[in-house]
């Protein structure tokens, strides 16, 4: 787990309980149990997870640019792009320039393009899937509090937490953020207590 994972949690939930989703180009899950117990979920990687990233959505809407141009799928306005997908190839920053799509999957998607619509609400259901296995992870039975954070959620907005939030089990609660990885550092760094000492413990591996 990274480090940047822990104090977004932190940041997010200071309470230490629940579910944080931290999600940009890639895609990595923390939940936190009250005794302390934790377990990581997905940031695999964009060959081998990373499900409902800013990578997974913008490499689905290249799929669909390409498709479309050959007449193997249906006609989308993602197709309209001056990009040729196939040029990324040869580009040494090939993850983060296929994430880049992402921002004009969601805009086509929130133009009521249905190709680009549908992505969008794949990328949620996988993203809600992690998040389920996370909060099943926590024992009990009551409510769990969940806060996704990074540039992802926040360029997206509700356009990506409806459909999440649509898809969630009951038990998973979203939560606005009460605060970003700085503030999660920043209270680590001040000697939290609770919840938080085994992520201390677990932050300074």
């Amino acid at each position: 787990m990274t480090q940047d994972m822990v104090t977004a949690h932190a940041g997010a939930l200071p309470e230490g309980y629940g579910v944080v989703v931290a999600a940009g180009t890639g895609l990595v899950c923390l939940a936190v149990d009250r005794d302390g117990t934790w377990r990581k979920l997905d940031g695999h990687g964009y060959l081998f997870g990373d499900a409902g990233s800013a990578f997974a959505i913008g490499r689905a809407g290249l799929v669909a640019v390409q498709r479309a141009r050959d007449g193997r799928g249906p006609v989308t306005k993602l197709a309209d792009t001056a990009l040729d997908p196939v040029t990324l190839y040869r580009s040494s920053t090939l993850v983060d320039d296929v994430a880049r799509f992402a921002p004009e999957v969601l805009r086509c998607a929130a133009e009521g393009d249905p190709v680009a619509h549908d992505l969008v609400v794949r990328a949620a259901g996988d993203i809600a899937e992690t998040i389920g296995a996370a909060v099943a992870q926590l024992a009990g039975e009551g409510p769990v509090p969940v806060a996704c954070v990074g540039g992802l959620f926040n360029g997206a907005g509700e356009q990506l937490l409806t459909p999440v939030r649509d898809a969630l089990p009951l038990r998973a609660q979203l939560t606005p953020p009460a605060g970003n990885s700085l503030d999660g550092a920043e209270r680590l760094a001040t000697g939290p207590t609770g919840t938080y000492a085994d992520l201390i413990v677990m932050h300074r591996r």
